[in-house]
This record gives structure tokens, sequence and C-alpha cells, in this order.
């Protein structure tokens, strides 16, 4: 019998605590529990960020787990968005110039095809094809005929439309196969059985369709194989027989999951199956049957995105096989607060926070009220030399700073103070009144931006603080009020903000030590938001544009915005910390929203993983 050093090439050491991170294969023997332990290969699903909308019923999905598209699909009728994911979140593109739904799509992010489908209402089945570049579409050649359903697979300039049904009522399925060499279509090989609303996966040359619907409206678990010319049917058919599944991979490793079940759309599968190129075998359930759900990726790392239940799912789950398990990101209830507020300011991070200021209820005055946090219950600290409500803050717990506001006159103030983890000193007065402005940065080399100031205009100036002075900066290039900031004093974010009477702001910019310059947008106009994080890696969550509250979470990741986990309560006007160092934590406390001022706080952690460590049996 050969040893695991044989096999191996290493030997099982011995710890007596299990190590936090190992490599695939690796043993060891834990002399403490006294039991041989290693990292073991974990399958499974993990839930992440959800869709923008509904879009299932056949919308185009290409790409890998960490570059991949949605487009199409039906949400309420058929729709043309598209939505691009990064792996963690979801961010718009161009729009399909034909809104449809029961399509075929193959490629990559930057370069797809989505071709044929169905458009509602009407009920037409169009043949046209359109390919993607990464950020809008454009027309080509046409499909040789309407069909809707048809499987795809393949790359732009080499791809296959596999199958799908036609006619009148949409009863005649077919079996032809047809080639794309990135300008024209040819046909190719025919399937062994007439087919729609299959899985696929592969090449051109060695592709793969499996499940589907075949006459008299059945549903198959066939497999067919594809070597360029003809199509050959694999011994291996899948365990569960289904049509319109999503499905991924290569020939020889394909992956299936979910599915109709029933003539009458009345069953839904969850059922995950992985192809060896030989046979099928089943792995572990999708959270929660679904039917044409938009799946893309390979059989190791795939995404599957919404899907056909009732009422539709924006749910987007994430495919792995490795050592390691996921957990996704996520908000959290925290402590909550001693009493209500809102309009208040905060200081530091998740686990050591400072809440100062604010007003408890709506029309109520302002306060000098201070609490901290250490990321898990809150204490009453000492107050504030003076009262206020809507300044700015930047800072740490130990070594933060609250500047201007308004008292309850409303008068707007220059007031400024710091604060050192037990009291509160007064420091150098701002230069100019302000209320409702931004901030960013640290005690000693901080930032306030934009905000209001006597007689009551937006304005778009920008004072740099040193710890004990302050300084004017550059300008902002969007005078506004309700701005959000993070970051530093040299690598600064400024993000949405409104003026009156109800014009509000999607703009972001950033800060480089002497000048604002404008950058993407947000993905949706917000105000009296909250942020936290870096300039190359931040987190923006809750606000206010019409027509409401927001609970809505984008990450930044010093280019491009995309959706994050939204929060669980709607608000704006509520307390947040900037000192944390990326995106992965984030803190919103109190607030308002839209009916009372709250004292919940919510915590956002990002996406995790973990080493898979299994104790292995010695017999």
């Amino acid at each position: 019998m050969s040893t695991y050093r044989e096999i191996v090439g290493k030997k099982i050491r011995k710890v007596t605590s299990d190590p936090s991170t190992g490599i695939d294969g690796q043993m060891w023997y834990n002399s403490t529990t006294g039991s041989i332990r290693g990292l073991a290969i974990l399958k499974a699903w993990s839930s992440t960020t959800a869709l923008p909308q509904v879009a299932y019923a056949g919308a185009g999905a290409f790409g890998t787990q960490t570059e991949g598209v949605v487009a199409g699909g039906i949400g309420t009728v058929s729709e043309a968005e598209t939505f691009e994911y990064n792996g963690s979140g979801w961010s718009n593109s161009g729009n399909l110039n034909t809104a449809r739904h029961s399509m075929g799509s193959l490629g990559v992010q930057t370069a797809g095809l989505c071709f044929a489908g169905k458009v509602d209402p009407g009920g037409l089945n169009p043949a046209n094809v359109e390919e993607y570049n990464g950020s809008t579409w454009s027309e080509v050649t046409d499909q040789p005929q309407a069909l809707q359903n048809p499987g795809g697979t393949g790359t732009q300039t080499a791809g296959i439309s596999i199958g799908g049904q036609t006619g009148p009522g949409l009863t005649s399925r077919i079996a032809n196969s047809y080639h794309y060499d990135g300008t024209n279509w040819t046909d190719g090989g025919a399937l062994p059985t007439a087919t729609t609303a299959m899985g696929a996966g592969g090449t051109l040359t060695a592709a793969i369709a499996f499940g589907g619907n075949i006459a008299p409206n059945n549903m198959t678990g066939n497999t067919h194989e594809y070597d360029g010319s003809s199509w050959t049917t694999s011994p291996g058919s899948m365990s569960n027989v289904r049509s319109e599944l999503g499905g991924c991979g290569s020939q020889t490793a394909a992956l299936a999951f979910g599915g109709n079940t029933s003539p009458a759309y009345t069953s839904y599968s969850a059922k995950t199956e992985e192809y060896d190129g030989t046979t099928w075998s089943e792995v572990t359930d999708l959270p929660a049957g679904t039917y044409t759900p938009a799946g893309f990726g390979t059989s190791t790392a795939a995404v599957s995105a919404s899907g056909g239940v009732p009422g539709g799912t924006t749910a987007v789950n994430e495919w792995n096989v490795s050592t390691n398990a996921i957990t996704a990101a996520a908000w959290a209830s925290g402590g909550s607060l001693p009493a209500a507020r809102y309009n208040a300011v905060g200081l530091g991070t998740q686990t050591a926070a400072v809440n100062a200021g604010g007003d408890a209820s709506v029309g109520s005055g302002t306060s000098a009220v201070a609490n901290t946090y250490d990321g898990s219950s809150w204490t009453a600290a000492n107050s504030v030399p003076y009262v206020f409500a809507e300044g700015s803050s930047f800072g740490t717990q130990t070594a933060g700073v609250v500047a201007g506001g308004y008292e309850p006159s409303p008068a707007r103030i220059t007031s400024v103070a710091k604060f050192d983890g037990t009291n509160w000193t007064s420091g150098t007065a701002l230069p100019t009144a302000t209320t409702f402005q931004g901030g960013a940065g640290i005690q000693t080399a901080g930032l306030q931006f934009g905000g209001v100031t006597p007689p009551g205009s937006a304005v778009n100036t920008t004072y740099e603080f040193d710890g004990s002075s302050w300084t004017s900066g550059g300008t902002l290039g969007t005078a506004r009020r309700g701005i959000r900031g993070t970051g530093t004093q040299t690598a600064a974010v400024g993000v949405g903000g409104s003026i009156p009477p109800g014009t509000y702001y999607a703009n972001v910019e950033e800060y480089n030590g002497s000048s604002w310059s404008e950058v993407n947008d947000l993905p949706t106009a917000s105000s009296w938001g909250a942020i936290s994080g870096i300039q190359t890696n931040s987190l923006y969550f809750g606000g206010n544009a019409p027509p409401g509250r927001q609970a809505t979470a984008y990450g930044y990741d010093g280019t491009n915005w995309s959706t994050r986990p939204s929060m669980s309560v709607a608000k704006n006007s509520h307390s947040f910390t900037t000192a944390e160092s990326d995106d992965s934590q984030g803190f919103s406390f109190a607030g308002y929203n839209g009916t009372a001022t709250i004292a919940t706080t919510e915590e956002f952690t990002g996406e995790s993983t973990s080493a898979n460590i299994e104790t292995f049996s010695t017999s």
C-alpha cells in the first residue's frame, strides 16, 4: 500500500492547532484533538448580491464568475437592460436594441452574442442577432430562421446555436444547429432529437447540450455531444429530467442546475448535476428551485442569476468547487443607540465608533449628546461642547473631529471640536459657517467640502485641516449639500448630494490633495446617504432621492460602481464611520426612515473565505 508521503510528496505534520490556511491535499495530525485533519474539497452554492431587477425566461447570459453579463429576459415585459457582474455586484451597461427573452447567448463579457428569442407583448420570434463589446450592443447578421429557446455556446467568432422552437404557437421543436463565424451563419449538424430549452457548454468543435423539451412537450435528461460537424448521444443522461435549465462548462466538465419539471410550469428544480465527460452525478442543490436561470461560468466557478418562480426573483447564487468555504456579503443588526437620532455625525470604525450631536426627532432641535460603540453596544460619552446637527466629521474614535453644522435656530455655525476617546476640546473655528457638508481624512489631515453657507446657498468650497488650522483647498465641480465623503486628505471621494427644491445628484468627484475631478456617477442619484472605505475601495449606502428613502448599497473600486446587498431599512440622514480601510465593512446607525427617527444599527461585512478543514478517518 502506498503511503501518504509517496502519493502527495510531503509528510503529515504534527500541530497543536489547525492552521488557518493550507494547500490542496495537505494533511496534518492535531495532537490536541488526536485527529488527522486536512483541507477538503467543498462543492456548494452561496448567495451573493441580487440582480437590480427581475430578469428571467431566457435572459442572455455569458462570461465568467468574475466577468459576467445578463441581458434582456422578462421583468414585467420583455426587457432590454444589460447588467455586468464583477464577482461582487452588478452594474448597468448598454441596452439591447431589441427587448426580448427566451434567447440563446454565448461568449465573454467583452465579446458576447445574443440571438433569436421572443418579444412581448406580441409574441414575435425574432431572428435578430446582436453582438456585445463590453459596453454596447450592435445588430449583426440575422439567424437563418426565427426561433426561441435555442441553446448557445462558443465564442463570438466561433459559436453555435442549438435547437429551439418555432412555428405557430411555438409547438415545433427543431434539431437544427447553426454556426456563427463572427459575420455569417451556416448550417451545422442536426441534433439526434429535436429539442428546445436546453443547457449547453463547450466550444464550437467540442460542444455539449443537455436536458430540454422534446415533442410532445416532454422533459428530457438526454445529453448530446458535438465535434464540430455531427452530434452523438452520450450514454450518460441526467438523473433529473428538466427543461429551461441553467448550464455552463465544457464537454468534459459541465454543470446543470435548476429547470422546469412540469409542462404546466408548477414545479421547479433546485437540483445541480456535474458531468465528467461520461456520466452525471448529483451535487449540492441550489438554495431554491427555479427555471430559466441566467447561468454562466465553468463547472467549478459558476453563477445562477434570477430565474422563474411565481413573480420572478432577483436572487443570485455562486457555485464554487474549492477548499475554501465562502460566506456571502451581508448586513446584520448591531447594538441600538440609547435613543433615536438623525442628522448626527459619526467617527471611527464598525468596532470602535462615535455618534455625536443630531436631532432626537424631526423638528426637535439639536443635541450635544455623544455615545461610543465597541462593536456590540453603545455607551454614553462626554457631551460635545455645543449643540449641533448635520456637520462634517472625520477621524477615529480616539482622534476625531466634528465641524460646523447648525444650531436650533437653525443658525449655521463655525464651531469645531476634537475628541480623544474620552474628552472633547474646542478646535479652531471653520472659516465659514457651514452645514450639510461632507468630510474625509484624519484628525491631523482632514477635509470638509460642499454644504450650505449663509444666506443658504449650496457651495463648492473645500477646507483642509492640519489638526490646528483650516486652509482653502480645491473647489468641487458641482456645488451641493448632503454630499458624503470618505478617504484621505490627498485621496478622497465625494458622492451624491442635492440642491433645493428637488435636484438630486449622482455625481462623484475625487480629490487628489489639491483639486477635484469628475469620475463615474453613482448608479442612482442620492443625497444624505452614508459611505465608508477609501477612494479606491469604498461602500455607499442608503440615502434619499425621489421617490423616497433608499436601502441600496454600491461598491466603488476607484473606477466603477456596482451593487452590493441592500440594507434591511431604507433611510437617510444616518450616521456612519469612514475610518475603514476598504469596502468590506460599513456601519449605519440611527437615521430617518421616512416615518420616524430610529435608533437601530446595521453592520456590513463583505464576502469572506475560510479553509474548509475536516477530520479524516484513519481506518
